[in-house]
């Protein structure tokens, strides 16, 4: 009998040591996908405000490579992290201290481990909305349905029908994952109106853009995508 697959990139999981700073850089493609959602899904409710009129706060800015996708949107983006990666943001632990100014939106790829309490504390200080990125696997758990989901529960969930590859410590377009992501979103004007579901449709190919990865992985921007 065969053996069981059991490297990390077939099985489900993505797990981090209790310190570690959960570096896995998310694909700005995964992140356009978010914004075109609510450009389409959300602004109608907005008495005519557009993105490029609001502030976002990406308080897990690691190297940046969410915020600069956010800033092709949004009028202004906040983007700190808790450990400098040497790309010029404010090095800031977003869990402590005083309630940081109320942005119209936090988006962010939270460390996984901390994942409620950043949801819990960007939804004390976003006029608008929140929407985190995590493994779909985070929509599972009874202590997380009892401390989260039952409390706040977020309007929408964003599914990706594609694969969104993380590579940690690094941005990479090629690889392939057995790990499934999806967008979880608390918009604040519709909360309380119940919970819907997404499929975010097959779009990596069209939100891919020239310099989106490293020099050496430009040329490879769709190899390896496991669909």
């Amino acid at each position: 009998m065969i053996g069981q697959n059991r490297s990390s990139a077939v099985m489900q999981q993505r797990a981090e040591p209790h310190d570690s700073l959960d570096d896995f850089p998310t694909p700005p493609w995964a992140t356009r996908a978010l914004c075109e959602w609510i450009q389409c899904e959300a602004i109608n409710d907005w008495d005519g405000d557009t993105l490029a009129q609001m502030a976002c706060r990406e308080p897990a800015a690691n190297r940046g490579y969410m915020a600069r996708v956010l800033g092709e949107y949004f009028g202004a983006v906040d983007a700190a992290d808790t450990h400098d990666y040497g790309v010029g943001y404010p090095v800031r632990d977003y869990l402590f201290g005083p309630l940081p100014q109320a942005a119209h939106w936090t988006i962010t790829n939270p460390p996984f481990r901390l994942a409620e309490r950043f949801i819990q504390r960007a939804l004390a200080s976003s006029r608008r909305g929140v929407a985190v990125i995590v493994r779909s696997a985070f929509l599972e758990g009874v202590g997380r349905y009892r401390d989260l989901f039952s409390a706040l529960p977020p309007s929408d969930i964003l599914q990706f029908t594609e694969r969104v590859v993380m590579h940690k410590g690094r941005l990479s377009a090629k690889g392939s994952t057995a790990t499934a992501y999806c967008w979880i979103v608390w918009r604040k004007d519709v909360l309380g109106e119940g919970t819907r579901f997404h499929w975010i449709e097959p779009c990596r190919k069209r939100l891919e853009r020239e310099g989106d990865y490293p020099p050496e992985d430009r040329a490879n921007t769709v190899e390896g995508a496991l669909l």
